[in-house]
């Protein structure tokens, strides 16, 4: 389990909210969770971007950008040589109850600082997937963005409590592959890089933008394309991301089995190696 190592709550020091936070009432809220490697936060210009997203998308008002900033640098610098920087952004606290935000309400940031260790094994031999019985809906109604609501996520991820396997698939109601519960997807087929789009459902990953991005730059076809079982069943590898773990293989999907894939190692590689 990763140790909590800090917490600001709006600049101070502390590990509680006011029960009247709509992040807690509500899940009314957006968040970040970003790798800090030799205390420096990775990739944090696409993390911030995607926050702003969700910040529009969601009509919360966020005037305190400049205090993040230096929350950031301060809980960076303090960090071990690999650790977690979490950032969630509430639509805060209101003095009455209900659904409704009554007129302005201060947001409330919550930036928090957490151990953590790299996955050699799994990096290595790639990942065990597990399909979830969970459906997601085919559309909804905030696409992209890393939203408080994550209920889903957490009741597919139970599913697999015990069984073998580092995540669990997640498929909509159309049967269509949309993601793992804490990772985007790619499948590898005929040198071709192909993943969900997310713009109906899911999560757009900055790992996963980071992928599309640098498969440009390395000469390698990459593009967005409904997927199946199918699909994956069909591919020649498979890997997935996130922005603790980078990029993955698969090892295995059920009892489906792949080869560890020159270009997704290629791919690896070469974002390891970036500064941004």
């Amino acid at each position: 389990m990763s140790a909590l190592l800090g917490c600001w709550i709006d600049g101070v020091a502390g590990s509680s909210v006011p029960v009247d936070d709509r992040g807690l009432q509500y899940g009314d809220g957006i968040f970040e969770t970003i790798l800090v490697r030799g205390g420096k936060p990775r990739f944090l210009e696409a993390h911030r971007a995607r926050l702003q997203r969700g910040l529009v998308q969601l009509g919360i008002q966020f005037l305190a950008s400049d205090e993040l900033n230096a929350e950031i640098a301060r809980a960076s610098a303090m960090a071990p040589p690999l650790a977690i920087l979490k950032i969630i952004i509430t639509r805060g606290s209101t003095q009455r109850r209900g659904y409704t935000p009554a007129g302005f309400v201060q947001a409330r940031r919550i930036v928090s600082l957490w151990e953590t260790a790299l996955e050699t094994a799994v990096a290595e031999q790639g990942a065990i997937l597990r399909i979830a019985r969970l459906r997601l809906p085919q559309s909804s109604a905030f696409p992209g963005i890393k939203h408080l609501n994550r209920l889903e996520n957490v009741m597919a991820a139970a599913e697999g409590i015990g069984a073998p396997a580092y995540d669990s698939l997640l498929l909509d109601t159309g049967d269509h592959l949309v993601s793992g519960t804490a990772c985007n997807v790619f499948v590898v087929r005929s040198g071709i890089l192909l993943t969900p789009p997310v713009d109906r459902v899911g999560v757009a990953g900055v790992m996963r933008g980071i992928v599309l991005r640098e498969s440009t730059a390395l000469d390698i076809e990459a593009r967005e394309q409904v997927l199946t079982l199918d699909d994956v069943a069909r591919a020649d590898g498979m890997f997935i991301t996130n922005a603790r773990i980078g990029v993955v293989q698969v090892q295995r999907v059920g009892e489906h089995a792949f080869p560890m894939n020159p270009l997704a190692t290629r791919l690896a590689a070469h974002i390891e190696t970036l500064d941004a």
